[in-house]
């Protein structure tokens, strides 16, 4: 346990130091369970330690922090070499200037989360790095997990990303196109309509043997598909390309092309039955749209080999392929499969919950457009997995919401004082060093402070109220007093903010976090803090950005409640 105490008192200590002086338990835990993974299983057992430990070191003061550091964990503090930030991305192969086509083809069968931003933002930045063309191409021939939901979705977020397409598409618009080449394939014999159950498809394809159904004749091939659209149900046949049983690679095992799924589509209702496959449509479209370069991410590398045979036996023209890492963030997931289940089960409250990765919910939060852009386009163009620190993208986000973000008080924990002799009125500026107005503060002698920042106070002290001027305490306890004493500016007395009682508005702040600790959901990942703004808030519109001063980045999201974006 002692070595687990300076493991958190050194991560503390750390964090603190980077974030004006104070750190929060629940950074802490994220950051221990990152670096020691073994404790994700005792995080009830080190938690009251880490409380110990954030307490004690929020009470040291930043000075005596940078100190403590010096003495216990020497280094720590030393300068990082700042990492070159890559300028664009790497030049495309065959590339030429005016022809490059890029495409992004999401299928509408969920909200558009960080991962979908990566790729149509590498899509984008490509087609205008050659004066090209980007296509928005809908992959929607499943109709059994697509909604018209999802597609409106998906283009709300591309438009909200700043994203512009040069065509936008179905692939459901090419249904009989898609049939043309399907029959094309079938009269090459170079696929066949298989009517074997599920389970002998899969025992063949994993034991490497031919099915019977492949040694049928083109003619008897004809026969079938003309059945998948009338007689057969679904289930009872597909349509499987002839590639290679033999493989080492599973993919080219003889794939599906074609299947039946009697589900209303979304957009064409029960006009079709037979639908095709993704790695079937992806590349015909891919061709047909004149994509000269294709990126996808790199979990379907494998599939390569597929896309190419299929228009080599087309006899079509071939784009390339490239593949990038997929995006996500340490403990948010992305996937569809647990997303789904966290909202059904009310763990989350729906697909824009400001602790979820999606573009809703990132929006929600607070982060802005352009700094998802700056933060992909740091990343750069590479297979490597990356699960990105959220902070990552914070630190982006902030240089942009800083010079936009109206300064106002909020105190969380309220402590009563009375203070006599305030004028009756001050004007402070919205933002220390920007042009964006000012407000006037209608002064009272009732004030609130938070409850720390009166801890350490003694009769007779002097503290500095922000913005507005210096007072002496002149007694403490359940109502404690003080006296205005001018706004001489000194350095050495406590500077705090502040929020008038009489005015004071009551609102939410919702504050998001971590949302999973490896497979562990947090129960804690949002906590709801009841705090007192001033009275300005109320005039400001939802979706602004605020700074509270000394807690952070909040955006307003009603007029009684804001989501906390970042410090």
């Amino acid at each position: 346990m002692d070595e687990i105490t300076t493991k958190i008192r050194k991560i503390a200590l750390q964090n603190a130091v980077e974030h004006g002086g104070k750190t929060q338990d629940k950074i802490v835990l994220a950051k221990i369970l990152a670096s020691e993974p073994q404790f994700r299983s005792r995080v009830k057992e080190i938690m009251p330690q880490i409380l110990l430990v954030v307490s004690s070191v929020n009470d040291l003061g930043l000075e005596q922090q940078r100190k403590t550091i010096e003495s216990e964990f020497p280094g720590l503090l030393a300068e990082k070499p700042k990492k070159e930030e890559r300028e664009g991305l790497p030049p495309l192969e065959g590339a030429q200037h005016g022809s490059v086509v890029t495409r992004f083809p999401p299928e509408p069968n969920g909200y558009p989360h960080i991962g979908h931003a990566k790729a149509a933002i590498i899509d984008e930045e490509y087609a205008r790095m050659y004066d090209g063309k980007l296509v928005l191409r809908f992959d929607d021939t499943n109709p059994e997990a697509e909604r018209l939901e999802y597609y409106a979705a998906i283009k709300v977020g591309l438009d909200w990303l700043g994203i512009k397409f040069d065509r936008v598409k179905n692939t459901s618009d090419d249904i009989e196109l898609l049939y043309k080449k399907s029959v094309e394939l079938l009269g090459g014999n170079f696929a066949y309509v298989c009517t074997c159950k599920q389970e002998t498809i899969s025992a063949n394809r994993r034991e490497m043997r031919p099915c019977k159904c492949s040694l049928g004749q083109v003619e008897q091939n004809m026969e079938r598909w003309e059945k998948m659209f009338s007689k057969y149900k679904q289930g009872d046949a597909i349509v499987r390309f002839r590639g290679d049983i033999k493989s080492e690679n599973t993919v080219m095992r003889d794939p599906v092309m074609l299947r039946i799924i009697e589900t209303k589509h979304p957009l064409l209702a029960d006009k079709y039955r037979v639908w095709p496959s993704y790695d079937f449509a992806v590349a015909v479209e891919d061709s047909i749209d004149g994509v000269t370069h294709a990126f996808r991410t790199k979990e379907y590398e494998l599939r390569n080999e597929l896309y190419y045979a299929i228009l080599d036996a087309l006899k079509m023209r071939k784009p390339r392929v490239l593949e990038f890492s997929r995006l996500g963030f340490e403990g948010m997931p992305v996937s569809k499969r647990v997303l789904r289940p966290l909202i059904e089960e009310g763990k989350v409250s729906g697909y824009d919950d400001p602790r979820l990765p999606t573009l809703e919910a990132l929006k929600r939060r607070g982060i802005r457009p352009e700094a998802i852009r700056k933060f992909v386009m740091s990343l750069g163009f590479t297979k490597a997995d990356t699960m990105a620190p959220f902070e990552t993208l914070e630190s982006f986000n902030r240089k942009i919401v800083d010079s936009e973000s109206i300064r106002l008080n909020m105190i969380k924990n309220p402590a009563n004082i009375k203070v006599v002799g305030l004028p009756q009125t001050i004007t402070v500026p919205n933002h220390p060093t920007k042009e964006m107005g000012s407000r006037t503060i209608q002064l009272d002698e009732g004030v609130y402070l938070e409850q720390e920042d009166l801890q350490n106070i003694k009769v007779g002290d002097k503290i500095r109220l922000m913005g507005l001027g210096n007072v002496s305490i002149t007694g403490l306890g359940p109502q404690a007093t003080a006296r205005y004493a001018g706004d001489e500016m000194t350095s050495d007395i406590p500077k705090i903010h502040w929020v008038v009682q009489k005015t004071a508005q009551k609102i939410k702040i919702l504050v998001p976090s971590q949302l999973f600790f490896g497979e562990q959901f947090n129960e804690s990942s949002l906590e709801e803090l009841n705090v007192f703004s001033e009275p300005y808030y109320s005039e400001l519109k939802d979706g602004v950005e605020i700074q509270f001063v000394r807690f952070g980045y909040c955006r307003k999201d009603s007029l009684l409640q804001a989501i906390y974006t970042h410090r």
